[in-house]
């Protein structure tokens, strides 16, 4: 075989082993599977969710073969990295730090903080020196809090939501701080009745979206094409209402 030859077979297996999924192939989503409503084990043992709703729209608007799997959130960007998987559908928050290492699709809900806190207690966020406010690690709520706050109060991470909403509830914290949305889910449980929004929501411009490989430039234009066809015929709008009684877009 020429050096021609040995040259543009190379080229051909190179492109194979970093050619993106696109559709029509089987693509593999990850996503937590512990940050309800957005994405948890639902009583069958299966994942779903928002987030899981809007994989599987996404999937067939692109008549795709999608498999979806739980990851571990400290380990859900370095698993798209190597491999594991070809996108992430966890809202995962568009950062600068972020998208130095994944692309990130087009945003397909938007997201503020906010403190939640017992009903009858006296915490002010305005006045959290000598407090205890927890949050989820490695998340936008966690960030704020140690950037913020870290010197005022005392932090205390989460691996995930879930054990934060545990410790709140047992009284090892004053507060949380934490994502809008999936906080007004848990008020509406049972175990979440006690408590309630204080405080101004933080509105820092936080952006959802889809995240992949950074050479898989295709696969997002596709991702990007679907949600723009799931937003003008409906199917968004159907999700979105499953769980909020409001715009979450």
């Amino acid at each position: 075989m020429g050096f021609k030859k040995l040259m543009t077979a190379a080229a051909l297996i190179a492109a194979t082993l970093s050619a993106p999924a696109i559709a029509g192939d089987k693509i593999r989503i990850a996503t937590e599977g512990a940050y309800a409503p957005f994405n948890m084990i639902n009583a069958d043992g299966e994942l779903a969710g928002f987030d899981v709703d809007i994989a599987k729209a996404l999937c067939e608007e692109m008549k795709a073969d999608c498999k979806i799997v739980a990851q571990d959130w400290d380990g859900i960007i370095p698993g798209l990295k190597a491999r594991k998987y070809d996108a992430i559908i966890a809202s995962l928050s568009i950062t600068p730090e972020r998208s130095r290492v994944v692309s990130f699709t087009d945003h397909y809900y938007s997201n503020s903080l906010t403190f939640v806190t017992g009903k009858e207690t006296s915490f002010d966020p305005k006045m959290v020196e000598g407090k205890v406010i927890g949050a989820q690690r490695a998340t936008i709520a966690g960030q704020y809090l140690e950037d913020n706050l870290g010197d005022k109060a005392t932090v205390k991470l989460y691996d995930t939501q879930d054990n934060a909403y545990i410790d709140l509830a047992s009284g090892r914290l004053d507060a949380i701080l934490s994502d809008k949305l999936p906080a007004y889910d848990w008020l509406q449980s049972k175990e979440g009745q006690a408590f309630e929004f204080r405080g101004e929501k933080i509105d820092i411009d936080d952006k959802i979206a889809i995240a992949v490989r950074k050479p898989d430039s295709e696969l997002k234009e596709k991702f990007n094409k679907a949600l723009k066809a799931i937003i003008d015929n409906g199917t968004y709008e159907k999700i979105n209402a499953k769980y909020f009684p409001f715009s979450i877009y």
